[in-house]
Parts: structure tokens; C-alpha cells; sequence
């Protein structure tokens, strides 16, 4: 991984857009992985717009590493204006591409990402889950009594 792309990925996950849960979402995605122990919930949002139906906002929880976290943030604004159907035609590889190429190791988190947003938008996805959860418990409450979490970002690595 280039120095280049390390800051860019770190940046990301330093101030990540969209995080937290969304109150009202259309759809709910929740996805893990086994191989890594990452976690990662996504929410969307819809409006109508010239007669069709897209994707105004989304937002996501994650327990996972920062590319993780980089990834679902650059992946939340990729999809605004979007329709369903178009967003779910984006790759991992798409959707993590304003990081650049990820190293073999983390690919994985931009897989992680796109299965998530093929739960909330597509049923009949492999592994679904239930499309709304509109007053289940955020991924924080699961772990902590008061629902704070603090995100510490460990260095990568190469």
C-alpha cells in the first residue's frame, strides 16, 4: 500500500462522513464476517427525484478497521442519487475506489461494504437480513449499556 493511499484511507476513517444510525430509513443491511470479526450495519434512505426513486441518504455503523470504516464512508456518499438497482450493480472494487486499489488483505472490507448494501436493497441477496429494523438497537447499544463507543484507530498494516 502507498504512502498515498495509507493517508487517504486514514483520513477517511479519521473523519468518517455518514456514521451513526438513521432514524426513518427505508432499508437496514447487516452484514459480518467470520474471517475478520467485522461487523458493519448500513441504512438508505429514499426520496423521489424526476420521477424516480433514489437513494438520498445513507449511514453506517461498523465494528471494524479503519479501511473498513474509510470504505463504508467514501461508499455512503458514492451512492446518494442513485437508484436500488444502480447502486447494487457497484462493485466492492467501485465502491472502495476513491481509496485507490486496496492491498489483498483488505479487500475484504470493500466486500464487507457491498454485501451490506445487498442486504438492505436486494431480499433475495445470499445471507439477507430482515430489510427494516427501525427501532432495533444500534451495533453501540449491543456493546455498551449507555451506547457510547470510542473509536480508536490502530495503525495499519502493510
Amino acid at each position: 500500500m502507498s504512502d498515498d493511499q495509507l493517508i487517504k484511507i486514514e483520513e477517511a476513517a479519521r473523519n468518517p462522513k455518514n456514521l451513526g444510525e438513521m432514524e426513518s430509513a427505508d432499508a437496514v443491511g447487516t452484514v459480518g464476517r467470520s474471517d475478520c470479526g467485522d461487523m458493519l450495519r448500513m441504512w438508505v434512505k429514499f426520496k423521489e427525484e424526476n420521477g424516480r426513486k433514489v437513494i438520498d441518504r445513507a449511514s453506517f455503523q461498523t465494528f471494524g478497521c479503519q479501511t473498513a470504516i474509510a470504505v463504508a464512508s467514501v461508499a455512503t456518499e458514492m451512492i446518494k442519487g442513485k437508484t436500488a438497482g444502480e447502486a447494487l450493480a457497484m462493485s466492492g472494487e467501485q465502491l472502495s475506489s476513491p481509496l485507490g486499489p486496496l492491498p489483498p488483505m483488505k479487500i475484504h472490507c470493500a466486500q464487507l461494504v457491498e454485501d451490506a448494501l445487498k442486504s438492505a436493497l436486494d431480499p433475495t441477496a445470499a445471507n439477507p437480513t430482515p430489510a427494516a429494523i427501525p427501532s432495533g438497537p444500534t451495533l453501540a447499544d449491543q456493546i455498551t449499556p449507555a451506547g457510547k463507543v470510542k473509536i480508536t484507530l490502530l495503525p495499519e498494516t502493510r
